[in-house]
């Protein structure tokens, strides 16, 4: 089991409340325990119940708390030492006593100390106060909703929706979350009617009087005062200190490398490690069958990752496997993909990456990734292209027409979708802070930035940590780090990208570390298939669905609009979300919002 779930309810009398808390708690870890072969720990006091694998509770100084946790924390003996500035000792102390107690010492203060990805719950019984924590990006998930005076809590949705009390309604705002801003979404909301997730780096406190949120840690805006050199050596420090903190949690481990500088950088890193541990590392790589016959190059995506994933082994030395997927397998993961979101989401860029991630399992129990360096280093488009760092919207999705091609006329009007992207952009950007001598280009790559990690890439931290739970595989992400987000959001762009060259403060940072074919490579994303036979078998799949007069999607499309595309979908034009999800990701994604709506039995309010 590696999530959690259960509920507090004050108003619950004590004469029930034995009989209550069971049968409530027995529904909604359900879920959590068909997924996993280890037994919950099940917690519970007056108006409190939680279940969890890692669960636990502690008395200190007459005053008792309850902890549930899912995820991972690096910097342990960090948070000891401030531990034992109380009087703690606790040598051989689990995570879930360590972060309890140094929360009942230092209060929420201690959780923003905490360097990891996790989703927390603690009771204070005392003053009958649940918390609810996330992490500063919000890679681990965590869900509430309330039902009269009880509020319900899990780290996955289908805990929730597993409660019969809780209907899966979707309404107008969801309808656009899923539409106008989907795959991501407005940190905060899910899509469901009454349901909302804890937003990254926020405390949500509830008790008798009421329910709060409250961030504990946001992105800050301050001058840069390091010399170019000095940037690039604290740069190189920051992150070969983060990845030698993760690593003290692990043993036996692979790497995924695409023979990109973010996944390259990650690699050698470890190599080094694994040198010094007189071991070799293990390297893994993703590719789909007959890309070396259909491949061709674009601005998106310039080069195939094979020559220089072998340039890299070579240079590593690494013991290698060499994974790929076909097109049929690509397809028949979208429904497991919703499956382990809950939700639709990056249709086939999300199925390939759990159906990798399951192999991945079968090799290691552990896999570094090179993910959310573009992110923290200004390496997408819309940080250089003059068009895009003039629109007044979210870069990754700049053009809405995509997304409205296929819809019929009344949705469209119903939905109101420019309005509801406008607004919640302009919601997403309000209270961004820029620095006094910021040109308005810099000052517009700024607000880029922080849009870029606290919406696009938790979108693929959330992407990552799904397909990895689902299959018992630990992703660890070393570019998600809260230090070094701080430090490079700081450095002046023309730092990080200096002379015109993408991620030049990083590139400059591993120059030691790397082969100049790799330090230079042209950035190219997560790979995809390029067989045509992939189109076709997504067309097929999806003409037959609407074939079916009972399919949710005719609510929805415009089925003259649906039958020239899919006759021929490269017709579609640039991506609609990123730079992967075009034509092919379109009919997927269709697919998924499909399976989705019957499978879970949604409620879909047009009204």
């Amino acid at each position: 089991m590696n999530g959690f779930s259960g509920f507090f309810d004050y108003t619950l009398q004590r004469e029930y409340q034995e009989e209550y808390l069971q049968d409530k708690l027995n529904t909604i870890s359900e879920p959590l325990c068909r997924t996993s072969n280890e037994p919950g720990v099940s917690l519970h006091t007056e108006h409190f119940a939680v279940i969890g694998a890692t669960s636990y509770h502690l008395c200190l100084k007459d005053r008792c708390c309850y902890i549930a946790v899912d995820g991972n924390v690096f910097n342990r003996e960090e948070l000891l030492e401030l531990l034992r500035i109380r009087g703690y000792e606790a040598k051989d102390s689990c995570l879930s006593e360590i972060i309890l107690v140094g929360f009942m010492e230092y209060g929420i203060e201690f959780i923003q100390k905490l360097n990891g990805n996790f989703s927390i719950v603690i009771f204070d019984a005392r003053h009958e106060t649940l918390y609810l924590f996330r992490d500063h990006f919000g890679t681990k998930p965590l869900f509430y909703t309330t039902q009269d005076d009880c509020i319900i809590f899990a780290s996955e949705l289908k805990s929730l929706l597993a409660y019969s009390e809780i209907a899966p309604v979707v309404s107008k705002n969801g309808l656009n979350e899923l539409f106008s801003i989907g795959p991501a979404h407005t940190p905060g909301k899910t899509v469901f009617d009454d349901i909302y997730e804890v937003k990254p780096a926020c405390c949500i406190s509830v008790n008798r009087y009421g329910c709060c949120s409250t961030p504990y840690w946001s992105l800050p805006c301050t001058a840069h005062f390091e010399n170019y050199e000095a940037t690039v050596h604290h740069t190189a420090e920051l992150l070969s200190g983060i990845i030698k903190e993760e690593l003290m949690q692990d043993e036996d481990f692979c790497c995924l490398l695409s023979g990109g500088i973010d996944s390259s950088i990650v690699s050698a890193y470890l190599a080094r490690e694994m040198k010094e541990r007189g071991q070799r590392l293990v390297t893994v790589s993703f590719d789909f069958d007959q890309n070396d016959k259909y491949f061709k190059a674009s601005s998106f995506q310039p080069s195939q990752d094979r020559p220089y994933v072998d340039a890299m082994i070579k240079f590593l030395g690494s013991e290698h496997y060499y994974l790929t997927c076909d097109h049929q397998t690509l397809a028949d993961m979208l429904k497991d993909s919703v499956r382990s979101h809950d939700v639709p989401c990056m249709a086939d860029v999300d199925s390939s990456l759990l159906y990798f991630c399951g192999k991945v399992k079968e090799i290691k129990n552990v896999a570094y990734t090179g993910e959310c360096a573009d992110e923290i280093f200004g390496g997408y488009p819309w940080f250089h292209r003059e068009d895009l760092l003039q629109a007044d919207t979210f870069p990754w999705t700049a053009d809405c027409a995509p997304r409205k091609q296929l819809l019929k006329g009344s949705f469209l009007e119903f939905l109101n979708m420019e309005d509801y992207i406008s607004e919640t952009y302009h919601q997403a950007i309000r209270g961004i802070s820029v620095l006094p001598d910021e040109s308005p280009t810099d000052a517009c790559r700024r607000r880029y930035t922080y849009l870029t990690i606290h919406w696009f890439m938790q979108t693929l931290l959330t992407r990552m940590d799904r397909c990895a739970r689902s299959t018992g595989l630990t992703a660890r992400i070393p570019f998600a780090d809260r230090r070094l987000a701080e430090y490079v959001y700081n450095a002046p762009w023309n730092m990080k990208a200096r002379n015109g060259l993408v991620k030049s403060l990083l590139r400059q940072s591993a120059e030691y570390l790397l082969p100049r074919q790799i330090l230079l490579r042209k950035k190219s994303p997560f790979p995809k298939t390029y067989n045509p036979y992939y189109e076709k078998l997504l067309s097929d799949m999806l003409s037959e669905v609407v074939k079916d007069s009972e399919s949710p999607l005719h609510d929805f499309l415009d089925m003259e609009a649906l039958q020239q595309f899919l006759a021929n979908p490269k017709d579609y034009g640039a991506p609609w979300y990123g730079q992967l999800m075009c034509g092919p990701q379109m009919m997927a994604y269709l697919l998924q919002i499909d399976f989705w709506i019957r499978e879970y039995q949604i409620d879909i309010r047009l009204s």
